[in-house]
């Protein structure tokens, strides 16, 4: 599929979202016009976007040359027409007015080039409601940001019933470009992901007031004593009160009539007791902050009433093929602002627990909407999460492992906070100097990304390694020496990471292969798997740590009879002598070994498992004593991190952590 290069951008719409989405396009190297009706929405545009460039600079995020050039790429016009005329993109940025926004639509397809792409950033209406009418109804998808958008990493690119494959994947590889997190809605639905999601709460923590449970300041309390950014009544605030009355309402028309049950939200707009926009909502704002009086925390909200509400929804999507489980989870995250999604949340909890909980808000309030959904009510809450429930044409399947593409000896691709390293030689993936120089470069660029928690080292195709490649032309013993002098010191990259480093190993894992699995943190391996030390049959020894790391691992009496007799083993066998720590079916090792890197991935703290690495590396070559003490002084050091305190409230919480290496 050719994907159409996007240079020239127009933004129709020079409000807050309309100026952020233009200074976003523009910092990544697109040239924007940004087009409205009124020159003063153009001007305040023009000083917001400078005085947000301007800041970034001051804080050292870019410099005076970028914060320049990025200016120079955006010009103002109230000439939509012109605006449009050479755009490959035009983002649609204005009021949530379903009319207006089709009026605009109609107006950019009168002039813009055939092939340009037309994306509206709608929070809450359905794409295909967007394509009505259009002369090109294919090039129409969403693009939805999220406020402020030059701060917030999530994009939902959306779409349509009439959206062309090209056109999405356009929109949704631009997002990358421009250093977003996008995920793929696959199938329209309102809302899309997270205000869909979003709305049963907004409803919930409506009929909370309706019915007197208790003060907006209490319950935001709460939220906040939770965890949470903001309580869900400051979120509003901050959002405007308007925005949430007419959400409800266009899912009331869309959803379930149940959501235009809300009364007191209605009367708030009525009043203009807008939020911050007009300085009073629940709360009075001051210099842009809620002024919520002190109080006491409620008592009369539980978290998991929020939780099993968001959760419902979540599995609503999946159920309905909107989107994937994994999607669902990122766009909670980053457009919520959490440190977690609701299927994180599921994992830590059974189907039943969650089951009686929405059964019981369902009754209280008196709402099918907070009724268990059908897997939920069938009991498979699990295999919904697991991306086995749903359409399964149109959602990614959960566990599909990234294929790697490319012609060099190693490859990487990155996975949910996972490195998955392939060497990539043939068909037995046999160790050269390319193969270790592209190894030692690969785990260097790893080491630093502080995005990647786990490193999953294996072969492309059906084989680990099968050792060295004994071709190689060496002058003299001093290069060999050298050569294994060069592999150790690549392989020690593994063992001292800080990141943990596990080993898929399949096919065959022999001589040099079988010393590259041993420097990792964890070992798994297919049951069929063959592996071994050949060497000396060869004439050779082991002389990338195998003789040291293998005795370290099993004892001198096992590592002796591996060594000296060149026995194979097979993965089963290896497994019982804890030279592996897990066996797999070969049929299913990569997914499983993925699953299983992306689980740790999420659940282990990287500095702590950093620290764990070195105490026992380190351990095996210093008396008991210092290593106790080198034990009590790493205790030391992540007391008072920010992972500690998201590790003890996450379990105090009955939820997955979600840390970050602070």
């Amino acid at each position: 599929m050719i994907i159409l290069e996007i240079k020239n951008a127009t933004v129709v719409g020079a409000g807050i979202m309309g100026h952020g989405i233009a200074e976003v396009l523009a910092l990544s190297g697109i040239s924007v016009v940004v087009n409205d009706v009124s020159q003063d929405f153009l001007d305040r545009a023009q000083q917001n976007v400078q005085s947000s460039l301007s800041r970034m600079k001051d804080s050292g995020k870019i410099n005076e040359q970028v914060m320049n050039d990025t200016i120079a790429r955006i010009s103002f016009s109230t000439d939509i027409r012109n605006s449009v005329a050479h755009a490959n993109l035009i983002v649609e940025a204005v009021p949530e007015v379903l009319e207006i926004k089709k009026s605009v639509i109609k107006e950019v397809e009168s002039s813009c080039p055939p092939e340009a792409i037309i994306a509206s950033n709608t929070s809450n209406f359905r794409i295909t409601e967007l394509q009505e009418g259009s002369i090109r109804p294919q090039r129409i998808v969403g693009m939805h940001f999220f406020n402020p958008p030059v701060v917030l990493k999530l994009v939902e690119v959306v779409k349509g019933e009439k959206t062309d494959d090209q056109t999405f994947e356009a929109v949704y590889e631009l997002s990358r470009k421009i250093g977003k997190t996008p995920i793929r809605v696959v199938k329209d639905s309102p809302g899309f992901v997270v205000n869909r999601i979003n709305a049963p709460e907004s409803l919930f923590f409506c009929l909370l007031l309706d019915r007197n449970v208790d003060s907006p300041a209490s319950i935001d309390l709460f939220a906040r004593s939770q965890g949470l950014p903001m309580g869900p009544y400051e979120l509003m605030d901050y959002v405007g009160i308007d925005t949430v009355v007419h959400s409800l309402e266009y899912y009331a028309k869309e959803l379930s009539p149940d959501y235009g049950k809300c009364m007191v939200f209605k009367q708030m707009v009525d009043q203009n007791r807008l939020g911050r926009k007009t300085g009073h909502g629940f709360y009075t704002w001051e210099s842009g902050k809620a002024q919520i009086p002190a109080g006491k925390e409620s008592t009369k909200v539980e978290l998991m009433d929020v939780l099993a509400i968001e959760l419902n929804e979540a599995v609503k999507l999946i159920e309905e093929g909107v989107a994937s489980p994994e999607d669902i989870e990122t766009g909670v995250r980053l457009g919520m602002n959490r440190p977690f999604g609701p299927i994180s949340v599921a994992q830590g909890l059974t189907n039943a627990e969650i089951k009686k909980k929405l059964e019981d808000l369902s009754s209280r309030f008196q709402s099918n909407i907070f009724a268990p959904t059908r897997s939920i009510a069938e009991g498979k809450l699990k295999e919904a999460i697991s991306g086995k429930i749903g359409n399964k044409r149109d959602v990614e399947p959960s566990t599909l492992k990234p294929e790697p593409h490319g012609d060099e000896p190693v490859l990487m691709v990155k996975n949910d906070r996972v490195a998955i390293v392939y060497l990539n030689n043939g068909r037995l993936n046999l160790l050269n100097s390319a193969v270790l120089d592209g190894l030692e470069k690969t785990l260097l660029e790893i080491r630093d990304d502080k995005e990647v928690n786990v490193v999953v080292v294996t072969g492309k195709g059906t084989v680990f390694s099968a050792g060295a490649e004994l071709s190689q032309f060496f002058s003299g013993g001093i290069d060999f020496m050298q050569a294994s002098r060069h592999g150790q010191s690549i392989f020690r990259l593994l063992s001292e990471m800080n990141k943990i480093t596990i080993a898929e190993i399949k096919g065959y894992a022999l001589g040099g292969g079988f010393e590259l699995s041993l420097a990792c943190d964890i070992r798994v391996s297919s049951a069929d798997a063959k592996i071994g030390f050949p060497e000396l049959q060869r004439g050779l020894v082991p002389g990338w740590g195998g003789t040291q790391r293998l005795a370290k691992l099993v004892g001198s009496s096992r590592a002796s009879y591996l060594i000296l007799t060149a026995e194979r083993i097979t993965g089963k066998e290896a497994f019982d002598m804890g030279i592996v720590a897990r066996t797999f079916e070969p049929s299913t090792i990569d997914d499983e070994v993925l699953k299983f890197a992306q689980d740790l991935a999420r659940k282990v703290a990287p500095g702590a498992a950093y620290l764990a690495k070195l105490l026992i590396n380190k351990g095996a070559e210093t008396s008991l004593d210092d290593g106790l003490t080198m034990e009590a002084i790493s205790m030391g050091l992540v007391y008072g991190t920010e992972d500690l305190k998201e590790g003890i409230s996450s379990f105090l919480q009955k939820r997955d952590p979600e840390f970050k290496g602070r």
